[in-house]
């Protein structure tokens, strides 16, 4: 089994968390056991609010700075519909990239009162299951991608991110 995670630090601001690598390579590590993929390499960029503000503008077309992005090298099958297990696949060698600005992950993690890291593992996972076709779009799918993000992160002990949206 051959895992590449490479992560690329582009802000200065991570130097906030020396955790932060470490934390990823332990998300990805969960997600892609949980998936049974084995043989995969992913780029993580950690940057900051700008830089990620100008790729959400020239790739998805909305001009502001948001948490994770996910670029996936090939399209993916989308998982069966409804259900949290995602079919299973001999993953491409190269599976993608992932994004995550660090002053919005901060402020997020602030405002929902989460440790940075717990907020941190939950958007790598977030942004990983993007690059193996899942998605948001329809409630059925957000409901899939949720339940899986809630499975993986408990590997990691982890508490629901979900759990105060779902009380509110």
């Amino acid at each position: 089994m051959k895992r590449t995670i490479d992560i690329n630090v582009t802000s200065t601001r991570w130097q906030a968390q020396p955790r932060a690598k470490s934390t990823i390579v332990k998300a990805v590590t969960a997600a892609a056991d949980m998936l049974k993929c084995k043989d995969f390499e992913v780029s993580v960029m950690l940057t900051g609010d700008r830089s990620i503000r100008v790729l959400n503008r020239d790739w998805r077309g909305f001009d502001k700075a948001t948490n994770v992005l996910s670029f996936p090298a090939l399209p993916q099958p989308a998982p069966r519909r409804g259900r949290a297990k995602a079919p299973r696949m001999s993953a491409p060698a190269l599976l993608g990239d992932i994004v995550i600005a660090y002053e919005t992950v901060a402020r997020e993690a602030k405002s929902e009162q989460k440790p940075f890291l717990h907020h941190l593992s939950h958007l790598t996972v977030h942004g990983f299951l993007h690059l193996l076709g899942y998605d948001h779009e329809r409630n059925d799918e957000a409901e899939a991608m949720e339940r899986m993000e809630r499975r993986i992160l408990a590997r990691l002990t982890i508490p629901d991110p979900y759990a105060d949206a779902a009380a509110s």
